[in-house]
């Protein structure tokens, strides 16, 4: 029998964790929750170190996301992934900064603790955000994980930036790399 379904959920610990109430009025609190994400994730041994979270225009939380493959047996469940297919669940909107009439509903912004691997590189484009701010370098996650980062085009911030996507980096980093570090020290599963 052929599987029909696919079945992704965020650990229970979320629910308790995030208030979707409050405002994130700097991108600073946004990295910040993504980075208590992934930390509150290996603490609670549910993924693997990483955390993301998609905001609205109001800087509130539409969505947020933790790294969920080894759990899910699912190599797409990443922090990134999961917060960008709950916050398409949520808007039921396809591009997350259009409506269904393809006007402009933004920004939308992700924050994420460590820098989008490939394949989430690749869900940034297409996902429709305006903004994308990052804790953690990749080279930060390869040197203190054993994590592989993937293929990334040489100049990939310009080629978000000239599809309209703002990158900014670098915030909070050295405690996205203190998560990364107390992770790779542990001997953590690779997710």
């Amino acid at each position: 029998m052929l599987y029909a379904q696919v079945h992704l959920t965020l650990p229970a610990w979320v629910h308790d964790t995030v208030d979707a109430t409050r405002a994130y009025r700097s991108d600073a609190e946004k990295v910040a929750l993504a980075i208590d994400l992934s930390k509150r994730n290996i603490e609670a041994n549910s993924g693997g170190p990483f955390g993301a979270a998609v905001f609205g225009p109001d800087d509130r939380i539409i969505a947020v996301g933790v790294n969920r493959v080894v759990p899910h047996a699912c190599s797409v469940a990443h922090a990134e992934m999961m917060a960008y297919m709950l916050a398409q669940g949520r808007t039921q909107r396809l591009r997350l900064n259009r409506d269904a009439e393809d006007r402009p509903v933004g920004p939308i912004t992700l924050a994420t603790s460590s820098q989008p691997c490939c394949q989430c590189y690749g869900a940034t484009v297409w996902a429709g955000i305006d903004r994308l701010l990052i804790g953690a370098r990749s080279e930060d996650v390869e040197t203190l994980t054993e994590f592989d980062e993937g293929p990334l085009p040489a100049d990939w911030v310009g080629e978000l930036q000239s599809r309209g996507i703002a990158v900014v980096r670098d915030l909070e980093r050295n405690a996205a790399r203190a998560v990364l570090r107390a992770y790779g020290e542990s001997g953590g599963a690779r997710y």
